[in-house]
């Protein structure tokens, strides 16, 4: 493409869609209309111009030209306790109802992969020993050791507060890392079934597993569930790299990557509740069954929530990404 010829033909166009942009008035019905087919026409000329001759100054002029247009066409639009409501009812739910055939199964192989490290430092005592000194692992295993002290070490609000800042970062290392393929993400999951398995093995060798589970239990089944979520959305984003399917990988890496950013506000939430059990209620003086009914309670409240304002959702065509006027406009391509 003579990109000199292509300027001639079409500048008239820009200018004049740069005289409709700045008029103070409101347009006419007649001006709007051509405002509207002269912002169609320019997005094309721009796309040709930046997949033939790539000019640095005229794709700048034109992308802001562009830019002003769509921002004219397509309106402001502010967010509102409307959107906080779409969100939380269907946005959040939808996504994480969509990503269940990655997380449900990295729930299922994360926790067997952690009873089985748990089971093999139980059983071998060369393994408990390598792990530290046997008088250090009897202080840490002993009543009122470090497993449970943990747990009432700080006031409960602060610790909370601590506990919801620690798991936010490894969800959001999980959302964010999932487009390096998923690698990193999965060593995050091992990260975090390593320390339970160690701990599970510790406290079975020393005959106090049923303390340990009634510890972890209360708050673990809902922090735990959030980290396998946020695990599956990344290696689904990790794939999309792979195969984006019938989108282009430019439109699916966008498409899944503003879902994933809407999961770590959502599961930033429900981290918070579960650092509120773990802050408030499993150091507490209830007793162990009352304080895993609790830990369960909100564990299946959160599926539910999942699975039926979730499903509802996808079903009415929901997918957890933002509204349309909120997305960047996709790369027109000429006829």
């Amino acid at each position: 493409m003579d990109l000199d010829v292509f300027v001639t033909a079409h500048h008239p166009e820009w200018d004049r869609l740069d005289q409709l942009l700045r008029r103070g008035r409101r347009l006419t019905g007649a001006e709007a209309d051509e405002l509207v087919a002269l912002y169609q026409r320019t997005s094309t000329h721009l796309s040709q111009i930046q997949s033939s001759t790539p000019d640095p100054q005229l794709t700048a002029r034109l992308t802001q030209l562009v830019a002003r247009a769509r921002a004219t066409v397509t309106g402001t639009r502010r967010a509102s306790w409307r959107d906080a409501a779409r969100f939380l009812t269907a946005g959040f739910p939808a996504a994480v109802y969509r990503a269940r055939r990655w997380w449900i199964p990295a729930a299922l192989l994360s926790t067997a992969l952690a009873a089985i490290i748990g089971w093999w430092i139980g059983t071998h005592p060369e393994v408990q020993s390598s792990i530290a000194a046997p008088e250090t692992l009897r202080d840490m295993t002993r009543p009122g050791g470090e497993y449970e002290t943990y747990y009432s070490s700080h006031p409960a609000a602060s610790f909370a507060a601590q506990v919801w800042t620690n798991n936010a970062q490894a969800t959001a290392m999980c959302l964010v890392l999932g487009a390096f393929l998923g690698l990193p993400v999965l060593w995050v999951l091992f990260s975090n079934m390593l320390n339970l398995g160690v701990g599970i093995g510790l406290m079975s060798s020393a005959g106090r597993l049923d303390t340990f589970l009634g510890l972890v239990l209360p708050h673990g089944l809902l922090e735990l569930t959030a980290v396998f979520v946020a695990a599956g959305t990344g290696l689904r984003l990790g794939w999309t790299v792979i195969d984006p399917g019938p989108r282009t990988r430019r439109d699916a890496l966008a498409e899944e990557g503003r879902a994933a950013l809407g999961m770590a506000i959502g599961l930033a939430l429900v981290l918070f509740v579960s650092g509120l059990i773990e802050g408030f209620v499993t150091p507490s003086g209830l007793p162990t069954w009352a304080r895993i009914t609790i830990g369960i309670g909100a564990e299946l409240a959160f599926l539910v929530y999942v699975y039926v304002l979730g499903g509802r959702a996808v079903r009415e065509g929901e997918t957890g990404d933002v509204d349309e006027p909120d997305r960047s406009a996709a790369q027109p391509t000429a006829a």
